[in-house]
């Protein structure tokens, strides 16, 4: 499973001159223009977790492969993008494919870089993008009220379910809140998603600032206020400095640039930790004589479920699963000393996946 964000905001406020520092590629134009990214780029990059190396090492896996996380920089957004302004509705179709939309917002100063309104705010920004979504949604919902009461009339159950959920998502978005906002009973959730609303998807605000303010300043002060309001995540980083880092391709090198600003990981990483709580998703391990490998699986995943990760015929196949914690598994030297320690647990189809697992899959088919 990927963990698929797209990167939204509005023209000149640093999206793409992330993407490229995320993805350490030059694929998306990085130019002081509107409309530079027309096209949505994409790009995939490895999640950096300790823990696989660790697993690798101990159980000699010549070769590792991390999880990956995939970024999608999606063209920049103006007002008006709900009624086809800019590139409207090729806008918002690609932001209906992404899992989860990382909003850049513009909180640095540079007379050398024009902002599309004129002046710096980034929670009058957060606004125009929040009001085009939701006017989207607003738009997409009211065309199905007349088509499903219909149905409704002609005793489809289904269609009743549907519309009670149109119309509480409409109650939210006629109030100025998004879709994610509509309380759910866990039986809601599957047809909620089936509305497709751009409004539902989890949101992680991304503060785009400069290298003088790498830990933020007054504005990504109000935008973290603005985000916990309304039940999403805040991330800082300084695209620029994301930048030089990609540049440095030893590791010490890259500890030692961050160390000198005052900052512990890098913006990835900060994105990847803010993604995997936002989109609840949770990593486990396999690892033998050959390779050692980081999956990426939604918490809550059952343990066949989490086998047709690897493989469709792992999951049809299933038989069982043998599991240790990563932490015992390296800490008691690998597999069989796991085993010998009573450390290996035998697993059933309906065991749930805790983070951190070293899974066998035993199948046959």
């Amino acid at each position: 499973m990927n963990l698929n964000c797209g990167i939204v905001g509005l023209p000149n406020v640093g999206k793409s001159t992330l993407f490229n520092a995320l993805t350490a590629t030059q694929a998306a134009e990085a130019a002081n223009f509107p409309f530079s990214t027309i096209e949505p780029n994409v790009g995939r990059v490895a999640v950096p977790d300790p823990r696989l190396h660790e697993v690798a090492a101990v159980a000699k896996s010549p070769k590792v492969t991390p999880a990956q996380l995939e970024f999608v920089d999606i063209a920049g957004l103006v007002k008006g993008a709900s009624q086809g302004e800019g590139l409207g509705n090729t806008f918002l179709g690609h932001i209906r494919e992404v899992a989860a939309v990382l909003k850049v917002l513009r909180c640095f100063e540079d007379d050398n870089v024009a902002h599309v309104a004129g002046t710096i705010d980034p929670l009058r920004d957060a606004e125009v993008i929040a009001t085009e979504l939701m006017l989207a949604d607003l738009e997409s919902l009211e065309k199905r009220v007349t088509p499903l009461t219909k149905r409704v009339r002609g005793g489809d159950t289904e269609a009743k379910t549907s519309l009670e959920l149109v119309e509480r998502a409409l109650d939210v978005l006629r109030d100025g809140r998004p879709a994610r906002l509509v309380p759910l009973a866990p039986e809601d959730k599957k047809p909620f998603r089936m509305l497709q609303l751009l409004t539902a998807k989890p949101v992680l605000y991304v503060c785009n600032v400069d290298e003088a303010a790498a830990s933020g300043n007054a504005m990504t002060d109000r935008v973290a206020t603005h985000a916990e309001s309304e039940g999403a995540e805040t991330v800082i980083i300084s695209a620029r400095i994301e930048e030089e880092i990609a540049q440095l391709s030893d590791a010490d090198e890259q500890a030692a640039f961050l160390e000198s600003l005052g900052l512990e990981e890098t913006g990835l990483a900060r994105v990847i930790h803010a993604g995997y709580h936002l989109l609840d998703l949770i990593t486990f391990f396999t690892a033998g004589p050959k390779e050692a490998r980081a999956w990426t699986i939604r918490r809550g995943t059952r343990a066949t479920q989490a086998a047709g990760e690897i493989h469709t015929d792992f999951e049809r196949g299933f038989i069982r699963a043998e599991v240790a914690a990563w932490d015992e598994f390296v800490g008691l030297g690998g597999e069989s000393a796991a085993r010998d320690a009573g450390k290996l647990r035998v697993e059933g189809r309906d065991y749930t996946v805790a983070d951190g697992d070293v899974i066998r899959f035993l199948f046959n088919v």
